[in-house]
């Protein structure tokens, strides 16, 4: 079995993590904690682009009325995400947090912990143990014999076996650095300590979108490859809605789970006769509402049409001043390369019905 098929299943609202379950994508808000209205508005979007959990911050006991009603109000289970107090973790679970998220560097120590899980407890709630790099409790940090990715399994394993010990086991784990490797490595650990708890994976401060993106797929790719990760998030100085697309994207391309469309296009060369960056770009752009899971093929010209893309469900490979249509490898009908892009549409909506 791999590891995402061994772990405990837990619910976080009505969503299932854990326990051979599909990887659960989720993302964080970065709306004013104070602000209901721009919360809700930014789960909204977020739900629309394919997220099944959302996070939210709660920095001081004032955001806690904001948070109760956007958790009262949300099409998405909201995880309570806590630092520094025991005491608004505790009051978050009362007021309908699906899960809690807590810090074992910061929290204030495992006695600290042990209202948080009454609390979660009476809830019926899990808890997220989320250790980081940046936030290991000095005796951890300041250990010479252990590497950082051992210092961080250590922390999050010694924050289980408590759990376990006050009889909670409803718990998730994450253990983050901006270091790709680093991330890599503590998550192998975790994996082979704690087989039995699901993994929420990510690299925490990954970046701006471009560096960001290929900072996570690097990790996270190779983690779902081999087997760990029963949730993920892409974390992302950016839109959160861009941690949607990067998600289901790196899903897709590992053929673990798909949302939409797919695009297949060449990098073009010189034997390309027709402008077709843009034409990719737009294709891309009016796919955006396609939820069929498709694999579409712009291709530039011959060398590189039906033949490397026939295992495309619809595709165009272009010549010059038109296309042509294909699908599955075999070819539908010659287009000009005016209405290519409206061809190519036309044929998609057959798909999405």
């Amino acid at each position: 079995m791999r590891p995402n098929e061994m772990t405990r299943r837990v619910m976080v609202g009505s969503v299932p993590l854990g326990g051979g379950a599909p990887c659960v994508v989720q993302s964080m808000l970065n709306a004013d904690a104070q602000d209901v209205e721009a919360n809700l508005e930014q789960i909204e979007r977020l739900q629309e682009a394919g997220c099944e959990i959302v996070r939210m911050a709660i920095p001081n006991k004032k955001c806690l009325g904001a948070f109760e009603e956007v958790c009262k109000r949300s099409p998405l289970p909201v995880v309570a995400d806590i630092h520094f107090s025991a005491e608004i973790a505790v009051e978050a679970a009362r007021r309908g947090a699906a899960k809690l998220r807590i810090n074992p560097g910061n929290i204030g120590g495992l006695e600290k912990t042990r209202p948080v899980l009454d609390a979660a407890r009476a809830a019926g709630i899990p808890i997220r143990i989320g250790v980081n790099a940046g936030s290991l409790d000095d005796a951890l940090a300041l250990r010479p014999d252990l590497s950082l990715p051992e210092k961080l399994a250590a922390s999050a394993v010694e924050y289980v076996r408590f759990c376990e010990s006050c009889g909670f086991e409803d718990v998730v784990v994450s253990a983050k650095a901006h270091d790709v490797m680093t991330t890599v490595r503590t998550y192998r650990l975790l994996a082979q300590e704690i087989p039995q708890v699901p993994l929420h994976i990510g690299v925490t401060e990954a970046g701006t979108l471009f560096q960001g993106v290929v900072k996570s797929a690097s990790g996270l790719g190779i983690l779902l490859e081999e087997g760990i990760g029963d949730t993920m998030r892409i974390s992302l100085t950016d839109d959160p809605v861009q941690e949607m697309r990067a998600c289901w994207t790196l899903l897709a391309a590992l053929d673990l789970r798909r949302r939409g469309p797919e695009i297949i296009s060449c990098p073009t060369c010189g034997r390309c006769q027709v402008d077709l960056i843009s034409m990719a770009k737009e294709v891309e752009a009016r796919l955006s509402g396609v939820r069929a899971p498709i694999k579409v093929a712009v291709m530039g010209c011959v060398v590189n049409g039906p033949g490397e893309a026939a295992d495309a469900d619809l595709g165009v490979a272009c010549g010059k001043g038109s296309g042509a249509l294909f699908a599955h490898g075999k070819i539908l009908r010659k287009v000009e390369e005016s209405g290519i892009v409206d061809a190519l549409m036309e044929e998609v909506r057959k798909f999405d019905q």
